[in-house]
Parts: C-alpha cells; structure tokens; sequence
C-alpha cells in the first residue's frame, strides 16, 4: 500500500494500518524530512494557534511541551521524534514526488508514477492514501508587471536574506502574516502591510510552562489525559458556534467578538488605524485568529496598513488599485495556500479512464471527506469538507486513518480486494454537507465558496460527532468493484 505524504496525515496513517496489522506500506515524501506543513513553514514567529495537549497525537502525547501554544521547531521535532521511535521514518522514502496515480482495471490495483533521487519509479499498490493536506502548496497572484527585488512566500522564508533596516511590503493579512509580522517588525526600516480584509484577532492565552508542570505532567499519564480532554471541550465550543446558530454559539462568537474589540481598542491606540483594521465579515465567517502582538506590531509608527487591493508589480515596488505606487526592496507573499485545490498537481486517473479533478471541476467533494466513486481503494487524508474553524485537525485526521486502517485490514484479510463508496450514499453525503453549511455562519463569508455555489472545505459539524460516524466503517457505505 502507498501513503503519500509524511505529515501529521500521512504518518497517522501508516500508524493506524499497522495497529490494524497491515505492514506492507511505503511512504512516498517529496521533502527531505518528515512533518509536512511544519517542516515547510519555518517563518519567524511559526507557531499553532491550537493549544499543544490536544495539536499531538492521541497515541504519542507529550507531557513536557515548553509551553501552551507549540512552536514550529518544537512541533516539527515532536514529529520527528514521534516517527523515529515509532519506526515510521523507516518506511519514508524521501525525496520522492509523485506525479500520477492511475486505477488499472485489468489488474485492479494502482500504478503510482514518481520522480525519485534516482529517477522516475513506478509503484504497485493495493490501496493509496493520499495524505498531500490542504496547506502544502502555496499561492502567489499573478499580478501583471515584475518587482525586481526579492520577493518569496511567506511557506518559502529566504533565511538568507537580511531585513534589516529594508523597505518591506507584506501582501495578505492571515493566520501566517499574523505570527511573521511582528517577528520582523522590530528588524525592518519600513513595513508596509497590504490587507485585502482585516481578520478577527482575539486575544492568546498561551504560557510557558514552567518545569515543575512537565514533572506533574510526566509523573502523572492521567493528567495529560485530563488535559487533552479539557481542551478538546473548549475548542469544541468554538466549532460549535461556527457550525450553527444555536444560544451557545452566539454567546461564543459574542464574547470572541467582545474580546476582539477590547484587544482592538487597548492595542490601537489611532482611531484612523483602527477603523482600518474593523473587518468587513461576521465574527466566525473565517477562522478567527489569536495573537497578542499583531496590532502592537501594526501600530508601530514605520508601519502601513494599507486596505487597497494590490492590482500590480513595479520594479520598484507594488502598486495599488488607487494607483499609488509603494517602493519596497522585499515583498513577502502571505496569501496562503491552494485549499481547494485538493491532490494538485498529481494527476489521478480512476475507472474508465475517468480524471479526478475534472470530477470535481464545479468544487471538490467526497464521502465521508475520503472517498469518491470511480477511485476504488483511493482515499484522501483531509480531504474535501474536513477542514476545522476552531479545533485540532489532527483529531479529524485519526478518525480518518482509523477507518482506512479498517478497510485495508478487510482487503488484507481477503474479505473484499476492490471497494468504492457507491454513489448514491457519495450524494447523500455532500447534500447534507452542503445543506447543512448554508445553515451554517460559513453561509455569510463569499471566500468559501467555490464558484459562489458550493463550500469544499469546512466540516459543518463538531469533532465528536465525525469521529462517531467514522469510528466503525458502515459496509453498505461501500461495495465491491470488479
């Protein structure tokens, strides 16, 4: 069987399959390590804004993380360490890019093309998980025009250029920009911020623990667990409100939004600079944010905000849809990433010859989030409508490598070879996905939608209730393909 990707997906993954018995797994990386998301953004101020007990693995947690909220170093090291001692890394072959996937009928297994350190490979497998995440290809707008400086993505810092005391233009105002900002605001001449909509910034309680927290922590398993499950409620309640409409959500979002306004309001001291940083959306249309230093980082006197769309480049500099012309010697892209672009760029090719994305041409869907009839034995870890506005991803992704692990146990037990989810139960899936998210606060937010139809990626519901309805595969979900 094929896994691709190392991340925190892929890596559960190969954890649950092998829990269920299922050895015969490679791992197909197109880095040089293992952690994904968290080997790629190595940006100043990287960090979660999911408090560390409950952003970790259910199986391998962490008593003596440094402090509430984990770090990018101290994230990536978890994973490295997790997958060392777990022997996962030794099924990882690195370096290794895979660029098709093709169903063949006549042998019913899949052929999976890749470019490796020693050329182009060709693996045979049973079933693949695909494990690529929502966040590991980054976006750059194609602007008209050419700056002549440098320029990168924010999942690409250049850690070999020196910004001090540079003129610097930061495009795009979301989860990353929040955190690299202030990293560098006290290192630059100039920072001039170009913000297509202000986000939600609420205040974060993180803390370094101190060590005599570790001790309890690591004397005592229980207390882990007791954490873990605390701050499983608390996020809960965030992912809750964003789902519905309910009393308790609205209280949620109503005091989010009182805590924002507080922050907003002591931070900020320009009423000119605060009306700029006002956003447009209801609170819970977006993921709201957490920081403590984006507005002190806003309201430094050599920095801009500026709220104009960026139309095009100059050598010079970037301009602006009122024409303006703002010279900079470094432009930093923190425009995020392709999320609805789910599998890109590999090309995946099911029964019949049939293309996977012009499947989902109109936007992205799969049962359960996973599977999509045609594909036979093909899943997809974190896939369309499994995404999280306020709790760990990593909880949805266990549920999810669970009940591929059962699977590939059935077709390794010789109960089934070929299974694909039938396509009436696929319809009946996304028609609730759908009808359910129109009633949901991601309705009132355009940035969801794909052709201004369909949402592909958000899950409308809270965790718990995807883990139940994934925690044992319904067979009749399922059939076999000959």
């Amino acid at each position: 069987m094929v896994v691709v990707g190392a991340g925190f997906g892929g890596l559960g993954a190969v954890h649950a399959l092998r829990e269920q018995g299922v050895t015969d797994v490679v791992v197909l990386e197109r880095g040089d390590d293992v952690g994904g998301v968290w080997r790629d953004n190595t940006y100043p101020g990287a960090a979660c804004d999911v408090p560390s007990p409950l952003y970790s693995w259910s199986w391998a947690v962490k008593p003596d993380w440094s402090r509430r909220y984990g770090t990018q170093p101290e994230i990536l090291d978890y994973l490295r360490e997790t997958a060392a001692r777990d022997g996962l890394r030794d099924l990882v072959r690195f370096g290794t890019e895979v660029t098709a996937a093709t169903y063949d009928e006549a042998r019913r297994c899949w052929t999976v093309d890749a470019v490796g350190p020693d050329g182009p490979t060709t693996y045979e497998a049973d079933l693949v998980v695909a494990a690529l995440g929502q966040l590991s290809n980054p976006v750059v707008p194609a602007l008209p025009g050419r700056f002549d400086g440098p320029s990168f993505h924010s999942a690409q810092w250049r850690h070999d250029l020196d910004l001090t005391g540079k003129r610097v233009a930061v495009v795009g105002t979301g989860a990353s920009a929040i955190q690299f900002v202030p990293g560098i605001v006290d290192r630059v001449g100039a920072l001039t911020v170009f913000q297509r909509s202000a986000p939600y910034i609420v205040p974060k309680p993180d803390q370094a623990y101190r060590p005599v927290h570790q001790r309890v922590l690591r004397r005592f398993p229980r207390l882990v667990a007791a954490e873990r499950r605390a701050w499983f409620r608390v996020t809960e309640l965030l992912t809750g409100a964003q789902g519905g409409h309910s009393r308790s959500g609205r209280l949620v979002l109503g005091g989010l939004r009182l805590a924002w306004r507080a922050q907003l309001r002591r931070q900020v001291p320009d009423a000119g600079l605060r009306r700029r940083l006002v956003p447009d959306d209801p609170i819970g249309c977006k993921r709201v944010l957490f920081s403590n230093d984006w507005y002190p980082a806003l309201a430094r006197p050599h920095v801009e905000v500026v709220p104009e769309a960026v139309t095009g480049l100059e050598p010079t500099g970037v301009r602006t849809a009122d024409g303006r012309l703002h010279e900079v010697d470094v432009v930093v892209w923190g425009t995020g990433f392709a999320a609805t672009s789910f599998l890109e760029p590999l090309t995946v090719t099911g029964v019949g010859g049939r293309d996977l994305h012009a499947a989902w041409a109109d936007g992205a869907r799969a049962h359960l989030g996973l599977s999509v009839p045609g594909f036979p034995n093909l899943f997809c870890i974190y896939g369309p409508n499994t995404n999280l506005g306020g709790s760990s991803i990593v909880n949805m992704l266990e549920a999810q490598a669970s009940y591929v692990a059962q699977v590939a146990r059935r077709i390794a037990d010789g109960d089934a070879r070929v299974v694909g989810v039938r396509p009436e139960r696929y319809d009946a899936w996304d028609r609730e996905m759908q009808d359910r998210l129109r009633e949901s606060v991601f309705a009132g937010c355009d940035s969801w939608y794909v052709d201004g139809t369909r949402i592909t990626t958000n899950w409308p519901g809270l965790v718990a209730e995807y883990q139940a309805r994934l925690a044992s595969v319904d067979w009749d979900d399922l059939e076999e393909v000959s």
